[in-house]
């Protein structure tokens, strides 16, 4: 005779949650960007992605009581067919803040990223940042995941775990700064290092400030006069030499998005040109 359902852990009928935390989608697929999609093909890829499936009826039912994501990891509560809900961990490993700043240098570099991030989108080949200073966005193996569940059941995931990635998944679409402060920068910490060590780029130098003290004025302040011709000169272009009419589009960052594999600028061009010669 086989010992009671809580000790060989044989599955019962999950106990209903009033309010609990539950994925909208009730069919098809549960991650609708890019990087929620990314996250849980890390999971397939690894390993760990076969076992979700059994955690997707109880992410569409709400059986998550409560979840909470900070540097480190995630834990939650999910109600299964005991009174008391089972405790839930997932663990990542948290970067430094020496590996934090050599991230936020690099995102830094190029202003794509912070036009991206500070627009709420994740920058698509974000990836490759983290990989250009050794770091990993994503879990890279199963070891970098640390999986816990109070439940009986021996198999890891559990439905429960996998409730929890299906939930945290989803999370990840409406906020993508989540998937960073599992990595140890919440959303705030990061755009506020962002500003400052952009401010630090732009900002002049010593020698710049002594310049306009009393010195050569900058380029940008003298433009007005500096094609005009001096004392003795004929001016052969008063207004200096012509500015192309889409100039301004190789002074933007690059949008972040093509339209059916074109980028925005090149469809701009045409019209620029075209609002010039009609004027």
């Amino acid at each position: 005779m086989t010992g009671p359902w809580w000790l060989d852990g044989t599955p019962g009928r999950p106990r209903k949650v009033e309010g609990g935390i539950q994925i909208a989608g009730t069919r098809g697929a549960v991650a609708r960007t890019w990087w929620s999609q990314r996250f849980l093909a890390v999971l397939e890829s690894i390993g760990v992605g076969g076992r979700l499936a059994r955690g997707r009826t109880y992410a569409r039912a709400g059986q998550i009581v409560s979840l909470d994501v900070a540097a480190g990891g995630a834990v939650a509560q999910v109600q299964g067919s005991r009174p008391a809900p089972y405790s839930v961990r997932i663990g990542v490993p948290a970067f430094g803040k020496a590996e934090w700043g050599a991230v936020a240098q690099a995102l830094v570099a190029d202003a794509s990223y912070s036009v991206a991030l500070l627009g709420g989108e994740m920058p698509r080949d974000i990836e490759s940042v983290f990989d250009g200073v050794g770091l990993s966005l994503f879990p890279a193996t199963a070891r970098e995941l640390a999986l816990d569940c109070s439940c009986p059941d021996q198999a890891v995931p559990c439905k429960h775990l996998a409730a929890v990635f299906y939930v945290l998944a989803e999370r990840f679409d409406a906020d993508p700064f989540q998937i960073l402060a599992l990595r140890g920068r919440d959303r705030a910490a990061l755009l506020a290092d962002l500003r400052l060590r952009r401010a630090a780029v732009t900002a002049p130098s010593a020698d710049d400030a002594a310049r306009q003290d009393g010195g050569p004025r900058p380029l940008a302040d003298v433009l007005d006069t500096f094609y005009l011709a001096g004392p003795g000169l004929t001016a052969a272009n008063p207004e200096g030499p012509p500015t192309p009419a889409d100039a301004l589009l190789d002074q933007v960052p690059e949008f972040p998005i093509a339209v059916r594999g074109t980028a925005v600028t090149s469809l701009l061009r045409p019209v620029y040109r075209t609002l010039a010669d009609t004027t």
